[in-house]
């Protein structure tokens, strides 16, 4: 299994910048994927960019060209910088973290982030 602690959320005026952190601990060397997912108020809860243990990333198409997914090399903490930020990016943002042949999702407690107009 996996922890994981994220920080790094808060409120911003849109155009803004936030970066944030997501720290793992226990069975690291077994991740084969990160990534961030986000869940506005009313809605479900949407990817927003993933990578993986080999670096290959993913990112959905509104946060593309704004939002960089990051790690350092030993999975420790992934990083979700995030430019140009929008109202609509206002959500609970997830850190999430899969493993080498486990089907199970394993999630942080979430970090709220809060774009305001």
């Amino acid at each position: 299994q996996v922890q994981l602690v994220e920080s790094g959320g808060g409120l911003v005026q849109a155009g803004g910048s936030l970066r944030l952190s997501c720290a793992t601990s226990g069975s690291i060397a077994s991740i084969s994927q990160m990534g961030w997912y986000r869940q506005a108020p009313g809605k479900q809860r949407e990817s927003v960019a993933t990578i993986t243990s080999g670096g290959l990333t993913n990112y959905a198409d509104s946060v593309k060209g704004r939002f960089t997914i990051s790690r350092d090399n030993a999975m420790n903490t992934v990083y979700l910088q995030m430019n140009s930020l929008k109202p609509e990016d206002t959500a609970v943002y997830y850190c999430n973290a899969r493993l080498y042949g486990d089907t199970r999702f394993f999630w942080g407690q979430g970090t709220q982030v809060t774009v305001s107009s």
